[in-house]
């Protein structure tokens, strides 16, 4: 054999030793886990660290803020949700929503859950309704999540009462529309937690509805 030919195959020998060598060092046997070498740049021992929000909220509320979510219903196929401080207090999965207005009151201060109903608002007795928003306590924040129809059965004093809550839609509620609203009990002002959509044939995105309505954010807790 030829000088040179022991010579490439001297070279191939020490090109698979080191190969293997490098495998070893970096692929465990089981084949589970492969460590990087430092010099890549990677640390096997860096995580990545989640941030859970309460009610998922894109981030977190500072201190003395109450975190809350509220969904409409899609149509009259899905029903609302709200949740507050990470406690849904009404789902569909919890079975306790339905058409018309869904409503939960939380004591603004703890953010204890006072109660939650719903009201029907297509063929329901609106007097419901209105003895529900005249006996809403002092310091009483409300949550508020239209399904299918709000506005069909809602008079003058319902639309006063509701906009003494806050609301600056309530007085243009109508057949089918999307509603989302947070207020509270003799609010002075108006509430910035709050979204409409209007029943409009030209641009709703289902058959006969608008599109689903979704509120988040952060409310201040009320210290007395």
């Amino acid at each position: 054999m030829r000088v040179s030919g022991v010579l490439r195959l001297l070279a191939l020998i020490f090109a698979l030793v080191t190969t293997w060598i490098f495998i070893r060092s970096y692929v465990s046997l089981d084949m589970k886990t492969i460590r990087l070498p430092r010099w890549l740049g990677f640390s096997s021992a860096k995580k990545i660290r989640v941030v859970k929000t309460k009610c998922g909220l894109s981030k977190p509320c500072p201190k003395d803020f109450f975190a809350f979510k509220i969904s409409s219903g899609a149509a009259n196929v899905v029903g609302p949700t709200v949740c507050f401080e990470n406690l849904v207090i009404m789902s569909p999965v919890k079975n306790n929503v339905g058409r018309g207005l869904n409503i939960a009151l939380v004591n603004g201060t703890t953010g204890m859950v006072l109660t939650q109903k719903y009201f029907d608002m297509y063929s329901g007795d609106i007097k419901l309704l209105v003895k529900f928003l005249q006996e809403i306590p002092e310091g009483a924040l409300v949550l508020v999540a239209s399904y299918d129809d709000p506005g069909t059965k809602m008079n003058d004093e319902t639309r006063k009462l509701l906009s003494s809550l806050g609301s600056s839609y309530a007085k243009q509620l109508g057949f089918r529309d999307s509603w989302v609203f947070l207020g509270a009990k003799n609010l002075k002002d108006k509430s910035p937690f709050e979204q409409f959509l209007k029943n409009n044939p030209g641009t709703n995105k289902y058959d006969g509805w608008p599109e689903l309505l979704e509120l988040e954010g952060c409310v201040p807790r009320k210290v007395f």
